[in-house]
């Protein structure tokens, strides 16, 4: 009898703490949806990195409204990240299925993050990539392409993807590559930077490397296919 009460209280305390952790999370995904976002679990995650390795690190961050940010910057990183943004619900399968045949050919398994799971992942969780890491990253996904708009996952990705070492958000980076402010950017600078996006801590959009500058002209070649700013409506 002992044994099947504490397997009640086990599943009960256990219903409990789920029913809890979708409650706190519905809470806070619409509560982003309206309210400026003013840090991240990246950024917390860095800062105690480097408290621990004894290194005072400086985040450098400004929330910028979706108006403040350069449309060119907005286009780059579509163009460089996740081209099918508009269209897909958090998930692009297509991308995922060609990253696995790659691996499954013999070759590297490349990123097939979506803007919407990179959003998730920098806001609410820590970086890895552990199994539980990725379950809650698809459900924090879920949760805002559900709950936010299109233009507003991009608003928090611009304003919280790490762009070198304790800097954050593209009003920061803006600043600390360029000296201008977010709105200001030109195409070459938005694609420069959007091209640094895979290494941001190891690359350098004020002076890119040759397969920096590289990518940053196919990320420019990509914003005119895509349409330019016209693109931007279909969020």
């Amino acid at each position: 009898m002992m044994s099947r009460s504490w397997q009640r209280k086990t599943l009960r305390w256990l219903l409990v703490g789920v029913l809890g952790f979708v409650a706190v999370s519905l809470i806070l995904v619409l509560l982003f949806r309206v309210v400026p976002v003013f840090g991240s679990m990246v950024m917390v995650e860095r800062k105690v990195q480097s408290w621990i390795a004894g290194e005072p690190l400086d985040i450098q961050h400004s929330w910028r409204s979706w108006d403040e940010l350069s449309v060119h910057a907005k286009l780059a990183v579509i163009a460089a990240e996740d081209q099918r943004f508009p269209d897909h619900y958090g998930f692009d399968f297509k991308q995922i299925r060609r990253a696995l045949e790659a691996k499954f050919n013999g070759g590297k398994l490349r990123g097939a993050s979506t803007i919407s799971q990179q959003t998730a992942k920098n806001l609410f969780l820590w970086t890895g990539r552990d199994w539980v890491r990725k379950a809650l990253e698809a459900w924090f996904t879920l949760l805002i392409e559900i709950l936010w708009p299109k233009e507003r996952i991009l608003e928090v990705y611009l304003n919280i993807v790490e762009w070198d070492d304790g800097v954050f958000g593209l009003e920061a980076a803006s600043r600390h590559y360029f000296g201008v402010s977010a709105d200001q950017l030109s195409p070459l600078q938005a694609s420069r930077l959007a091209a640094i996006l895979p290494n941001p801590r190891q690359w350098d959009a004020a002076s890119p490397s040759p397969r920096i500058e590289g990518r940053s002209r196919w990320i420019r070649q990509q914003m005119h296919n895509l349409g330019g700013k016209r693109y931007l409506e279909r969020l």
